[in-house]
């Protein structure tokens, strides 16, 4: 991961965000860690991840055997 300043990123903050279209840019600011920058798609994909998980753990909690369709399940889930 690249890591940068808070210095650096005042300075260019564009070439940040072409640096972080890939991998996440952490930014420090006196040694500690301010934040991170992620490109648009980089984060599309991680909330992506994120709501594929949640979906699946959806799917596990629901108890099928109590007749609940799993297509009653995918459309309170949007899929």
């Amino acid at each position: 991961m690249t890591t940068i300043s808070i210095s650096q990123l005042k300075i260019n903050p564009m070439a940040v965000m072409l640096s972080a279209q890939d991998f996440p840019v952490k930014v420090k600011n006196r040694d500690k860690t301010a934040g991170y920058f992620l490109g648009k798609d980089l984060f599309e994909k991680m909330i992506e991840y994120l709501e594929d998980i949640e979906d699946s753990k959806v799917i596990e909690r629901t108890d099928f055997s109590k007749g609940t369709s799993f297509e009653d399940v995918a459309k309170e889930l949007g899929i």
